[in-house]
């Protein structure tokens, strides 16, 4: 952990692109300072891909993007921004560099210009050797049977330089020359050109042969980022000098670094980052596994929140839908066995289901799409096992430990149980691997043995492609759980639990990031808060699934409930449609990854179709769609409470929040790039100007409801409940009022819940100094979080249908510390001296199903 000078009261993240630029967030500072934004918290903005949207492909890193705003741009924010008191956290690339368009990026153009002899041949991860002394590039289109390469007579010589289509290379020094000599007179020009590409010190490639022939680290499988070596210290040095330039000028005040364990020291890395930058405000990307933690030895402040994430996401979910979902599973043919009926059988065999799932995902990306790095990998050991002339049984056994790795990897020694771990399910596995996996042990636990560093870099991408993009699209348990960071077999938190965690982070990383929607979340916190309401209705929502498969037939179960319970979640609360586009692209996108019925590679034309068609109908009229508006509307008031409450306890909770771009209101976004969607801040500031002016959101009023009348009326007697609690209880969901109000009950209540908070974490950091659980007593107590920071008290909702259900808060009460507190959201006054230090539920919770209470005295937010 560092100890840096200046630490945020919290994040807001912004996605710079060429029409959100340095300037355009400057011009927003004034309503995200009014919000109560302490730092703003900027993506990549290092020279990109032309028309990148995301700036993670850095293709110069000696410059501010001049798309994004250029220096003039940064250095004008950075001045808004410290002039009103606030910091900048800036995201940075280490692991990778944009090469899609070579003669953008300098250092790659000189490294296929001049190979081995180029002055960054070292910045660069390459096999030569594998290679044959040359970089294999992946950009040819399908050639023939009898000639695969037959695109390179498409080659042409032009000004110098070697056209593929739009692609272009450099020409080695003298080749060009060269080769029209080898041609001959009257040479044609694909001939003088393929005669050039000979003599190159890079070779053109199909784009299928790149999974197993690639001789460059990649990021991921993505051909177009490729590897640098920052554990080097030139390379350090140089890719380094612009951020280390912010730094130094004052012009940002922290670094988040991305992907971190693509590195190969990454604890050495920090460490190098920490010391070039004084000590500043230093995060990792760094994505934990139930139980891991973070290695104690890094310089770095925390992680950017995942763990956070999956934590709130569980303690919302009501772990008594598990036997009914799972049972749904299993019919839908994605588990093994639907005779289970109880918590504790199901959550066992969900385990199961989830790590053999897993096995078979990762072991197909070590085999399929990463089968060039376990290559590299065997090429480490050459003659490891005599025996095994090809290397096959070593490639064999490499490829099930990566299959069997429990976490993303190790820091060696550090996490050196995890390899013991992966090695014993392997043999388990696989026994006639145990002689290899027995030889190969020794050598991936030394962090000085070239295979021991390289493993540790690739265990993480098989994880993340094998988990993140491919089973998190297959596993069917409830899709609000697969969701980066997370462990979609657990299903739950306890109270007790999550309060131990919280209570864990407050002690060993108060300054963590903590989060609930990122530019890589596969579906945004909105819509996961309204997906968790499923656990609490699983056989409605059983009834209703089957309905829509009939009306709509896939014919792959698994990912039919995934694809619907994501659209339930992504359902306009306002009774109008999702866009058919944003639901087409991300069914084809959820789709393909899935990999079930359609690829990226090999598209199933027909299966396509279907989908298409699915959202068309799904989005337009007639019984699919009424159907699906029946259990969207059946979910908005509950989704409703959970998006508040969610939002609520993230931004109290230890750490340092964040607040992703636009989701201070209900902003349901789903997979990238519909997560990078565009931000209406016109829109959210004059709502904040609403609300900060007097106006109060309050559910809507009843409205005639006829049939479910009479049913409410039937139901048990007890204290009148609040407005909105008796919302949550009507079958008809949004038919208790109208859906734009009640849209606009939300997105005020969400704002009000934001800006409050933010305000009393900037204006009060002694307000949240601890940790420590609150006291509720009585039958409901189970349906609310309480806890105190050491002067803000956080109460919220969990369960909301179920709490109606009950019959509503009854006698329920939380107690309160003996001084006067007030309610940021409602201005309120509980508590007090002269009190016996409890409060009813029912009265604290008269307007919202939230409640965040700071103290009277010395409180300086009204």
């Amino acid at each position: 952990m560092t100890s840096p000078q200046r630490v945020p009261a919290s994040t807001y993240r912004l996605q710079l692109t060429a029409d959100f630029t340095l300037d355009r967030a400057r011009e927003a500072l004034p309503y995200l300072r009014e919000l109560g934004v302490d730092w703003v918290y900027l993506s990549p903005m290092l020279g990109a891909e032309e028309g990148s949207t995301h700036g993670y492909d850095v293709v110069d890193p000696t410059t501010v993007d001049d798309a994004r705003g250029g220096e003039t741009g940064l250095r004008e924010l950075a001045e808004a921004v410290h002039s009103a008191g606030g910091g900048i956290l800036a995201d940075i690339v280490p692991n990778h560099v944009g090469v899609a368009t070579p003669k953008d990026n300098a250092w790659w153009w000189n490294l296929l210009k001049h190979g081995q002899a180029s002055k960054y041949a070292t910045a660069f991860d390459i096999d030569w050797e594998a290679g044959d002394s040359r970089i294999w590039l992946p950009v040819l289109g399908d050639g023939t049977d009898e000639d695969p390469e037959a695109e390179l007579a498409r080659l042409r010589i032009v000004d110098g330089e070697l056209h593929y289509y739009e692609n272009v290379y450099p020409l080695a020094p003298g080749t060009e020359e060269a080769a029209r000599a080898a041609a001959g007179p009257g040479a044609g020009e694909e001939e003088v050109a393929r005669a050039a590409h000979e003599l190159q010190n890079y070779r053109l490639m199909p784009w299928r042969e790149a999974d197993e022939n690639l001789n460059y680290r990649r990021f991921f499988a993505v051909n177009s980022l490729a590897g640098v070596r920052v554990e080097i210290p030139r390379v350090f040095s140089e890719t380094h000098r612009e951020i280390l330039s912010w730094i130094r000028d004052g012009l940002v005040d922290g670094l988040r670094v991305d992907h971190p364990d693509g590195l190969a020291d990454p604890g050495g890395y920090f460490e190098n980052l920490r010391q070039a930058t004084g000590g500043v405000y230093l995060l990792g990307e760094k994505i934990l596994e139930p139980g891991e933690r973070l290695p104690a030895t890094w310089a770095v402040d925390g992680t950017t929140g995942y763990d956070a994430l999956g934590e709130i996401e569980r303690v919302l979910t009501d772990p008594a839908g598990a036997p009914v979902l799972d049972e749904m599973a299993a019919r839908l043919g994605g588990w093994t066995d639907a005779g289970n009926d109880t918590a504790e059988t199901t959550e066992v065999e969900a385990e199961m289901v989830w790590a053999e799932m897993i096995h078979g995902t990762k072991r197909a990306v070590a085999d399929g799409m990463m089968r060039s790095e376990v290559e590299r990998l065997a090429r480490l050991v050459p003659g490891l096992l005599p025996e095994d002339a090809t290397g096959e049984r070593l490639q064999d056994a490499l490829a099930e430990l990566l299959a069997c790795f429990p976490v993303y990897r190790s820091y060696l020694p550090t996490g050196r149980h995890h390899l013991d771990d992966a090695a014993a399910d392997a043999v388990r596995r696989r026994p006639d691997l145990a002689e290899a996996v027995q030889a190969l042990l020794p050598l991936l636990a030394d962090p000085d043995h070239p295979i021991g560093e390289r493993f540790q870099q690739t265990s993480g991408m098989v994880m993340a492609k094998g988990v993140e993009d491919t089973a998190f699209y297959r596993y069917t348990r409830l899709a609000s759980l697969n969701e980066v960071g997370g462990d979609p077999s657990s299903f739950a938190l306890d109270l007790a639990r999550f309060h131990d965690l919280q209570g864990d982070r407050q002690a060993r990383m108060p300054r963590t990031m903590t989060t609930l929607s990122t530019h890589d979340t596969k579906r945004s916190e909105d819509v996961r808060a309204r997906i968790d309401v499923l656990s609490e209705i699983p056989g409605e929502w059983a009834r209703t699934l089957d309905r829509l498969m009939e009306l709509a037939p896939l014919g792959d179960g698994p990912f039919e409930k995934l694809l619907w319970e994501t659209v339930v979640g992504a359902w306009p609360v306002d009774g109008s449609a999702l866009q058919t586009q944003r639901l087409t692209d991300y069914a084809l996108k959820a789709a393909r990854e899935a990999a079930t019925r359609t690829t990226w590679t090999e598209p199933d034309e027909d299966f396509e179709a279907a989908l298409a068609d699915l959202a068309d109908r799904a989005t337009g009229t007639g019984e699919l769609r009424d159907t699906l508006q029946g259990m969207a509307d059946r979910v908005a008031v509950a989704g409703v409470v959970n998006q508040a409450a969610m939002k609520l306890i993230q931004l109290t909770l230890p750490g340092i929040p964040d607040v992703y771009q636009g989701t201070e209101i209900p902003f349901p976004t789903l997979v990238d790039p519909d997560n990078r969607r565009p931000v209406d801040f016109a829109e959210r500031a004059a709502l904040l100007g609403r609300l900060d002016g007097g106006w109060a959101p309050a559910f809507p009023a009843a409205v005639d409801r006829g049939a479910d009348q009479e049913e409410h009326d039937a139901g048990p007697a007890g204290p009148a409940q609040p407005a909105w609690l008796e919302g949550v209880g009507w079958r008809n969901g949004s038919g208790w009022s109208d859906g734009p109000a009640l849209a606009e009950y939300a997105a005020g209540l969400k704002l009000l819940v934001t800006s409050r908070a933010l305000r009393a974490r900037r204006e009060h950091p002694e307000w949240f100094n601890r940790y420590q659980e609150l006291d509720v007593i009585g039958e409901a107590a189970d349906h609310v979080i309480a806890f105190t920071r050491g002067g803000s008290i956080t109460v919220a909702t969990r369960w909301p249908l179920g709490l109606a259900d009950e019959g509503g808060w009854g006698e329920a009460a939380i107690v309160l510390p003996r001084q006067a507190m007030v309610d940021l959201l409602t201005g309120r006054r509980f508590g007090g001296a002269h009190t016996d230090g409890t409060t009813r539920l029912t009265e604290l919770f008269e307007h919202h199903p939230v409640a965040l209470l700071v103290p009277e005295d010395g409180n300086t937010l009204r």
